[in-house]
C-alpha cells in the first residue's frame, strides 16, 4: 500500500479481525464454564484449553508457506467458518471429548483467520509503514479480546452454568459469522504471487533457529501468548474459587484487553524512548512479576489494577517479537522464521494449559501464574540478549513496488514475511 492511498482495505480487515478476535475470546471462558458445568476438573480444562492449540500446531509452517506462494484472502472465510463452526459445536457438545475436539477447529479456524490476514497486511504495506499498519491491526484483535470476555461474563452465570456456557458458545459462533460481511475487496485478485522460482535455496531450519534474535523473539512471542491464554483460560476457574461472579471475571479480562489496546496506541512512542530491546525486556519483567501476583489472595479491585497494568506490558510482546524475529532471520528466509515463530506461539498454547492443568491440580489453582510469571522472567533475559535493532530500515525488505503502487513484488512479499503477531 502506498503511503497516502485508500486504506479502506486495512479498515475493512481491521472490523473482520475484531468479530472473529471478539468470538474466540467470548468462547475461550465460555469453553470453560462449560466444561467445569460437564464435570471437569481443573487439569482436564487444561487439557481442553490445549487442544486449541493442537492442529494450529502442526498447520502453521504448511499454511505460512502456502501464503508465500498464493493468495492470501481465501483463507479469511474459511477460518471464519471454522470458528463459527467450532463455537456453536462446542456449545452443542455434551460431552468433555466432544469439546475438545471442537475447541481444536476452533483453534485452527483462528489459525487460517491470522495467517491469512496478517499476510495481507505485510504484502500491502510499504515496509517503512508495517509497524503503523500491524499495530492499527492488531488493534482489532485487543477490542474482540475486550469485548468477547464481557459478552461471555454478562451471558454466563446463575444456577444453570451448563446452558448459559452453551448459549454463550451459540452467540460466539453467530458473531464469527458477521466477520464475512468485511471480506470484501480484502486483496487485488491480480496480487503477485512468489514465483516457483523462490522456491530453491530455502534456508535450513536449524540455520534460521541459531540465528542471534530469533530464539529470543520467538520465546518472548510464546511467553506473551501463553500467559494471555491462560489468563483467559484460568480466571474463571481461579474466580469460582475466590468467590467471584463470571460477569466479574468478565470484566477483568476485558480491563486486561482495553489495557493491551492502550498500549498499542502509545508503542511508537514507547518505542522512541526506550528502544525495542529495553522496551521488550522491561515490559516482560514487569509481566512476569504481575502475572506471579494474581496467584495472591489480593481483593477484585486490587486483581483488576494488576490485570490492566499486565495487559499494558503483555501488549508490547507479540508485535515487537515480530520485528525481532524479522529483522534477526537471514533475509531469504523471512517467511520461515516467522512461521517458526506462530509454531512457538501454538507449542506454548498447547503446553501451557496443559502444564497448568498438572501444577493446578497439585499445588492449587492460582499456581499456574507463578509458573508463567517465571517464564516471563525467562523471556525477559532472552530479549536482553537480542541484537538491539530499534527500528526497521526504510529500505528492509522493500520491494520495486513498494513505493508505487504498494504492491511488492514476488520478492518483496516474500522478504517482509507471511505471518504476523497474532494480537
Amino acid at each position: 500500500m502506498a503511503p497516502g492511498g485508500n486504506r479502506g482495505w486495512l479498515l475493512r480487515l481491521v472490523l473482520a479481525f475484531g468479530f472473529a478476535q471478539a468470538a474466540v475470546s467470548m468462547a475461550r471462558p465460555a469453553v470453560s464454564y462449560r466444561a467445569l458445568a460437564l464435570g471437569a476438573d481443573e487439569r482436564a480444562v487444561g487439557v481442553i484449553a490445549g487442544v486449541y492449540a493442537v492442529l494450529p500446531l502442526f498447520a502453521a509452517v504448511p499454511l505460512g508457506r502456502r501464503t508465500d506462494h498464493g493468495r492470501c484472502a481465501p483463507l479469511l472465510p474459511a477460518g471464519v467458518v471454522l470458528i463459527a463452526g467450532g463455537c456453536a459445536l462446542s456449545g452443542a457438545a455434551g460431552s468433555l471429548p466432544a469439546m475438545a475436539v471442537w475447541s481444536g477447529v476452533m483453534g485452527l479456524g483462528h489459525l487460517c483467520f491470522v495467517i491469512g490476514a496478517q499476510s495481507i497486511v505485510a504484502r500491502r504495506s510499504a515496509p517503512h509503514e508495517q509497524d503503523r499498519d500491524f499495530g492499527h491491526f492488531t488493534i482489532g484483535a485487543s477490542l474482540g479480546q475486550l469485548i468477547g470476555p464481557l459478552a461471555a461474563g454478562a451471558l454466563i452465570g446463575g444456577p444453570d452454568l451448563a446452558g448459559t456456557s452453551a448459549l454463550a458458545l451459540l452467540v460466539a459462533g453467530a458473531v464469527a459469522a458477521v466477520a464475512c460481511t468485511s471480506l470484501w475487496r480484502i486483496e487485488p485478485r491480480t496480487a503477485s504471487t512468489a514465483s516457483s522460482g523462490s522456491r530453491t535455496g530455502r534456508v535450513p531450519v536449524r540455520r534460521i533457529l541459531a540465528a542471534r534474535g530469533v530464539p529470543a523473539g520467538i520465546l518472548v512471542s510464546l511467553s506473551v501468548l501463553s500467559a494471555t491464554d491462560v489468563l483467559t483460560a484460568y480466571l474463571p476457574v481461579v474466580g469460582e474459587h475466590r468467590g467471584i461472579a463470571p460477569s466479574v471475571v468478565g470484566v477483568l479480562l476485558g480491563l486486561r484487553a482495553a489495557a493491551t489496546i492502550a498500549c498499542r496506541l502509545v508503542l511508537t512512542p514507547l518505542l522512541r524512548l526506550l528502544g525495542r530491546r529495553l522496551l521488550l525486556t522491561v515490559t516482560c519483567l514487569l509481566a512476569g512479576a504481575l502475572c506471579a501476583g494474581v496467584a495472591l489472595p489480593v481483593p477484585v479491585w486490587a486483581l483488576g489494577a494488576m490485570l490492566a497494568v499486565l495487559g499494558f506490558c503483555l501488549g508490547v510482546g507479540q508485535p515487537l517479537s515480530m520485528t525481532t524475529v524479522v529483522r534477526a532471520a537471514p533475509e531469504q528466509a523471512r517467511s520461515t522464521a516467522l512461521a517458526l515463530r506462530l509454531t512457538g506461539n501454538r507449542l506454548g498454547q498447547v503446553a501451557a494449559p496443559a502444564a497448568a492443568g498438572l501444577v493446578a491440580g497439585v499445588a492449587g489453582v492460582a499456581a499456574p501464574f507463578v509458573l508463567l510469571g517465571a517464564l516471563l522472567v525467562l523471556s525477559a533475559g532472552g530479549a536482553l540478549r537480542a541484537p538491539r535493532g530499534e527500528g526497521p530500515p526504510e529500505s528492509a525488505g522493500r520491494s520495486p513496488a513498494a513505493g508505487g503502487g504498494g504492491r511488492p513484488g514476488p520478492e518483496g512479499c516474500r522478504a517482509q514475511g507471511a505471518i504476523a503477531p497474532e494480537e
